[in-house]
């Protein structure tokens, strides 16, 4: 995207980050995290050459995404692709700041103590590692070695806070009769160690297994029941304000699909508005690809307090980091709140004439929007969502804080 586009498009640029930035960026920074598997012999160069325009977040994985027999073979990968990274940083071929968000998924903590005494000076370039099945069983030996690493290392300049996103995904947090107790005890966790905790993930695909459960690409996750209920759950004691816990929705597990059952509902006027009769064209794009579905479940995400989300395919990174950039009417709102919470009113008219403001009702949420967007940005007044989806050449990985990076 060209500096004259930026300018075009947003009223305040997002800003730039890297693994040294402070958490309060990093924690709302990770937004679209696309999974590949550690097995993957391409990833240093895929980030090398900015092949995922708008990548941001990179998740390796080292436990579903790779075969049981697979697991020293992705280790070994995983420390490689890291190497040559480490290379091209060293010999100025990339900056270490252009680089996206790395994390490492283990599937154990003893594989966790094994990549943090073996992974070496690679671990610099990692901004944390990402903890499924996450319990009140294994969440303290986690973030133990993850903190014994980071005191260990607190006097190297050199070398960022790893933090940990533990994933909510096991049977004693979806099922009702040991949910609540689990979730405290998790909670308990991870208030002590709270420095060290980036993201709360929450892990649908896991939950819905339990259930023989998969949901569609015309429904949302939000129509499970099952798991509705207990997401909900998940953000009652996470998503409190002040507990200052980033929560990060479930995975969209669609690329494709063309045999509908219900009418798409993404609206052709925004398209139009964009990019004229072309404009049509991209939203049917848009729509056979099964993208409706998943801005629809990111907007419902966002209704609920959630902003992060694990995806699958590269084409859902841009789609997804679109969604989180602040309209101009959020921002105009969340300012005029916060400036007028001086005791002198209680209500007002909002800057776009259409709502009521109630300063202290909606003061938390001005927080959180202007939190938000420092890190993607706020659109022009005229402008909206869809005029950050068409491919635009030439990105650089370093440019556009959360929606170019």
């Amino acid at each position: 995207m060209t500096f004259e586009e930026i300018e075009a498009i947003f009223c305040t640029p997002p800003v730039e980050f890297h693994n040294r930035s402070p958490k309060s960026i990093l924690a709302y920074a990770v937004g679209a995290a696309l999974y590949m598997p550690a097995t993957r012999s391409e990833v240093a160069e895929e980030i090398k050459n900015g092949k995922h325009e708008g990548l941001t977040t990179v998740m390796l994985d080292l436990e579903d995404a790779i075969g049981d027999q697979q697991v020293g073979q992705a280790e070994q990968s995983l420390a490689q692709q890291l190497l040559q990274l480490m290379s091209y940083v060293r010999t100025g071929v990339m900056s270490e700041q252009s680089l996206p968000l790395l994390f490492v998924r283990v599937r154990s903590v003893e594989q966790l103590e094994r990549l943090l005494s073996g992974l070496g000076e690679s671990l610099t370039l990692l901004t944390g590692f990402v903890l499924p099945k996450f319990s009140s069983d294994n969440g303290r030996a986690y973030f133990t070695l993850l903190a014994e690493y980071n005191r260990s290392m607190g006097t190297a300049a050199n070398a960022p806070i790893l933090y940990g996103l533990p994933i909510l995904e096991s049977s004693k947090i979806i099922y009702r009769e040991t949910r609540w107790k689990e979730l405290l005890k998790i909670k308990e966790i991870l208030d002590e160690y709270q420095e060290y905790v980036l993201n709360v993930r929450i892990g649908a695909t896991d939950f819905s297994s339990l259930f023989g459960l998969r949901r569609s690409p015309d429904i949302t996750i939000y129509e499970i029941a099952v798991i509705r209920d207990c997401i909900a759950d998940i953000i009652n004691l996470f998503g409190r304000v002040g507990s200052d816990y980033v929560i990060s929705g479930p995975v969209w597990e669609y690329f494709s699909h063309r045999e509908r059952v219900f009418k798409p509902q993404l609206r052709v006027s925004p398209f139009e508005d964009a990019f004229g009769k072309r404009g049509r064209n991209l939203r049917m794009d848009f729509i056979s690809d099964a993208m409706d579905g998943l801005i629809r479940e990111v907007m419902m995400d966002k209704e609920n307090g959630i902003i992060g989300k694990t995806i699958i395919h590269p084409s859902h990174i841009k789609p997804v980091q679109a969604m989180y950039v602040v309209t101009h009417e959020e921002y105009m709102d969340a300012l005029a709140i916060m400036e007028r919470n001086d005791g002198s009113l209680g209500v007002f008219k909002s800057t776009y004439a259409n709502k009521m403001n109630e300063i202290k009702p909606h003061l938390n949420w001005a927080h959180r929007i202007i939190s938000r967007s420092k890190v993607y940005g706020v659109l022009h007044e005229q402008q909206h969502f869809v005029s950050l989806l068409p491919k635009h050449e030439n990105t650089s990985a370093s440019h556009l804080g959360a929606v170019q990076r």
